[in-house]
């Protein structure tokens, strides 16, 4: 059998693989074992040597790079500039209930819809609260404990 067509063949189901992907990096790193095979045995190695550099080749791509890849191709992470209102302090512009859905917090001079961290506990209006979190588009909130001084 002649090798060399044999990982001509797998490069180039390999790469349509990764085309009809559109992207996804699926097969990527095998096109490059199956190039790196198919000049190995170009150059006469027998097939172990050529299986075993695909092989090789072929994961170490794979864990070495897909990491590092999807952390910056990621396109289901959006950066907004939420988190900013983060830890501030705010005041209650519409009663906070959970229960019910509902309430309303000024941070920044924005209003931003918010929900009691403290579960069913109602914030009536005008009390300063904290952001400690931000769930899609709600602020988490908690009361802020008053000084009595």
């Amino acid at each position: 059998m002649n090798f060399i067509l044999f990982w001509l063949v797998l490069f180039i189901v390999f790469l349509l693989v990764e085309l009809v992907t559109a992207g996804a990096l699926v097969s990527i790193w095998f096109c490059v074992g199956s190039l790196v095979a198919m000049a190995v045995a170009y150059l006469g190695a027998p097939f172990w040597v050529q299986m075993t550099l695909f092989l090789l080749i072929s994961v170490g791509l794979l864990l070495g790079t897909k990491p590092f890849l999807k952390k910056h191709m990621d396109s289901k992470t959006i950066t907004t500039n939420a988190d900013r209102i983060l830890t501030k302090r705010g005041i209650v512009e519409e009663e906070i209930n959970n229960l019910k859905g509902i309430g309303v917090v000024k941070v920044d001079g924005k209003s931003w819809t918010a929900r009691n961290i403290d579960g069913e506990v109602i914030i009536p209006v005008g009390m300063e609260v904290e952001v400690v979190a931000i769930e899609g588009v709600k602020a988490m909130v908690k009361t802020v404990e008053q000084d009595l001084n």
